[in-house]
């Protein structure tokens, strides 16, 4: 579950200094409004959540190509309870990620790895060698290709199976500095965008594009502002590091990016990069001038927008 759609009650300070009890049955409207409402309808005192228990899974990760992943993409989806794949850019190379619920218990890592292998490979290689060769591909922009097949043969090329409480599978470290996009389409377009954009790389030799793009997805819900409103999604994530802090080139890659995602009926993940305006979400979400007219009722002199919301809602 997303953390909104896990929102079963919340109380909503508005800008009247009214405090509203909002669930599905009091204050309907407002609470699916509330629910993703990116800060905009007041301050949020107390939220009721639904409770998901912790439990094991088995994660399962191993190699594979575009080619494969995107044809059998309807098997794939059905082989696992929560699968994603990376994609890594300038090749098509592939891996699989398959996260089951599991009664066996753990932690437990087949074949486990010394803690001094594990440093080695996911710090000194996955992290400190990785940032260096980046950095010096900001010089030489024709590296990022070698380094993305490089690493892919290095990192994950073979099997690797684990097994350990859900929040330890689910969450993972981010150790770089970057800029990401990530926008969620229908997951029927999942296979032509993603194939949009590989054709995008190749026919421009001097867009690079940092490993990976992200591939996962995401069950429908009625949440107004949620990019999943009223469809099976697929959300695809794009990245480029800052070596060391340095900004690497990516506006023609994050427009080229962003076209594809607009042309399949792409809607951005809130809380990262775009440069979508209000004309945009009118297009992209049918509740979007219910959601306005609800903002615009808790908060008629806009005292909870910003910068952004602004933006956003004018």
């Amino acid at each position: 579950l997303l953390p909104s759609r896990q929102v079963v009650a919340l109380t909503l300070l508005t800008a009247s200094g009214e405090i509203l009890e909002c669930s599905e049955s009091i204050n309907a409207d407002i609470f699916q409004a509330a629910r993703l409402h990116l800060g905009c309808l007041g301050i949020v005192l107390t939220v009721t959540f639904q409770c998901v228990p912790q439990f094991h899974l088995h994660e399962v990760a191993f190699p594979s190509t575009l080619t494969e992943v995107l044809d059998h993409l309807d098997d794939h989806l059905k082989r696992s309870q929560y699968f994603r794949f990376l994609w890594f850019p300038h090749s098509e190379n592939v891996s699989v990620i398959y996260q089951d619920p599991t009664n066996k218990a753990g932690p437990t890592r087949l074949h486990p790895p010394s803690t001094s292998t594990s440093w080695l490979w996911d710090y000194a290689v996955g992290y400190y060698l990785l940032e260096f060769l980046l950095w010096i591909s900001t010089f030489v922009p024709s590296l990022v290709c070698w380094i993305n097949r490089f690493f892919f043969w290095l990192l994950f090329s073979s099997r690797v199976e684990n097994i350990a409480i859900s929040y330890k599978i689910f969450n993972y470290e981010c150790r770089f500095k970057q800029h990401v996009q990530d926008w969620a389409i229908p997951i029927e377009k999942t296979k032509e965008a993603l194939l949009e954009l590989k054709a995008a790389l190749e026919n421009n030799p001097k867009m690079v594009a940092h490993y990976p793009v992200e591939v996962r997805f995401a069950r429908g819900d009625e949440i107004w502002l949620s990019p999943c409103f009223q469809r099976d999604s697929c959300y695809m994530n794009i990245i480029m590091y800052r070596p060391y802090g340095k900004n690497v080139p990516r506006l023609n890659y994050w427009l080229t990016y962003e076209g594809i995602m607009k042309k399949h009926g792409g809607r951005p993940h809130w809380a990262k990069a775009h440069s979508c305006t209000r004309k945009d979400f009118e297009k992209m979400y049918p509740a979007f001038p219910k959601f306005c007219s609800v903002r615009e009722k808790l908060d008629p002199t806009g005292i909870f927008l910003n910068a952004y919301l602004e933006k956003v809602f004018y």
